[in-house]
């Protein structure tokens, strides 16, 4: 986890509260840049906030190496001493949850972006994989005021049940993150993209979920360190951040409504209380019938103050997620250009992360891969209607073969997390 959290406040009142707790900002998108809503999922445009030393890509071996022979330990604060004078600017940025690495050529599927909106914190301990790179320059902070998860109940757990998770003080919550920048073959625009790093759950939140964001303090000596430009080696002391939240936190079952992407209402992050008024904006969105939609949707939630753009994605529920959200499907169209567009990412070579392997063996259902609509269609022979096999001259397949085959249907979802980003 996490799938889903809420964003509901405006860009100017994220930049008082960060400064109120001492973090500097000496620059912020236009507040109309970010969208609010109560119901933010992956595919959408979050706020970031991060260290400003530069975007240019960091992906030459060379400069890795010798960053690594001129820094230890030992000398480490010699380095910081160096930079005092030096003032190091922080940005609130804009940027699209779902990380997409800088060495990817074309825009990936949709599947392989909801791969990256997390990445867990013991995948970040060897310096080998796709977060190498990031984990050591673009280290940044994702801001929100909490986060969804939903409680498996029932035979086996398919009845889901939506809780919020908030601090105990109603502040903002700031998650460890790390981003990237991509720009595509034959493109000069610039796309900024980050992910969410996730950890063991810690006492009070292990009955909803074994795995929850790394949460830092705003302003404390932690987040400085995990923002700090000048850190450029991964080291014990970065990762020793990344750990279970320490601080209090409450968390409460809210409306099942919530799990749709296109919902939007301040009620979702308020307790249930069993009996839900008629007219409330979470029995709304219950009862809208499909006709009409989206029109209907954005004239209701501007009559009641709230934003008139929806979104109407559909959910589905992924086996090889880390958290429980449904997680939206994409629009048609993007269904559309994926087909048209080559399958797979082109990348520099990059080894294989043991961690990554084990995270991306959750994978997707042998029977939900087969009906995708990014994987070839197999033709089906007919069978004359009544013959058997045996009657129609069809040879089944031998013992070997039949295992053969199994295997290689199960092996089709275990495959590490960066072949979703190959040439």
């Amino acid at each position: 986890m996490c799938g889903r959290y809420v964003l509901g406040v405006r860009l100017a009142y994220i930049r008082n509260r960060l400064q109120q707790n001492g973090m500097q900002v000496d620059e912020a998108p236009d507040d109309e840049e970010i969208r609010e809503t109560y119901n933010f999922a992956p595919g959408n445009y979050g706020v970031v906030y991060r260290a400003d030393a530069g975007d240019e890509r960091h992906d030459d071996a060379t400069k890795d190496e010798n960053a690594q022979q001129q820094e230890t330990k030992g000398d480490e604060r010699a380095d910081y001493k160096e930079h005092e004078d030096k003032r190091i600017k922080y940005k609130l940025q804009k940027m699209r949850w779902g990380l997409i690495p800088f060495w990817t050529k074309r825009q990936p599927d949709y599947g392989s972006m909801m791969r990256t909106i997390n990445c867990r914190d013991d995948s970040l301990i060897d310096n080998r994989g796709m977060w190498t790179t990031m984990k050591k320059r673009k280290r940044c902070v994702v801001v929100c005021q909490g986060f969804y998860e939903w409680l498996k109940k029932g035979p086996g757990g398919k009845e889901k049940i939506p809780h919020f998770v908030k601090r105990k003080d109603g502040d903002l919550m700031c998650f460890a993150g790390l981003w990237d920048c991509v720009t595509y073959e034959g493109s000069d625009e610039k796309l900024y993209t980050y992910t969410i790093i996730t950890t063991s759950s810690n006492s009070y939140l292990k009955f909803l979920h074994d795995r929850m964001p790394v949460i830092l303090e705003p302003g404390s000596d932690a987040m400085m360190k995990w923002l700090d430009p000048q850190r450029t080696t991964w080291t014990e002391e970065l990762q020793s951040i990344l750990k279970p939240y320490e601080g209090e936190l409450e968390c409460y079952p809210v409306p099942k409504e919530v799990g749709k992407v296109g919902n939007d209402s301040p009620d979702f992050i308020l307790p249930i209380d069993g009996k839900q008024k008629k007219g409330s904006i979470a029995n709304f969105f219950a009862n809208v019938g499909k006709k009409g939609e989206q029109k209907d949707k954005e004239d209701e939630l501007q009559s009641k103050g709230l934003h008139a753009k929806a979104d109407l994605r559909e959910t589905k529920d992924h086996e090889w997620s880390e958290d429980n959200a449904p997680k939206p499907v994409p629009k048609e169209e993007e269904v559309d250009e994926q087909l048209k567009s080559p399958r797979g990412i082109k990348r520099e070579r990059l080894p294989e992360d043991a961690a990554e392997v084990a995270a991306a063996s959750k994978a997707v259902k042998t029977e939900e891969t087969s009906t995708s609509p990014f994987s070839p269609i197999k033709e089906k022979k007919e069978v004359p209607t009544g013959s058997s096999p045996i009657k129609s001259g069809l040879k089944l397949p031998s013992g070997k073969a039949m295992n053969a085959t199994k295997k290689k249907a199960s092996s089709d979802g275990s495959q590490p997390i960066t072949n979703f980003f190959k040439k």
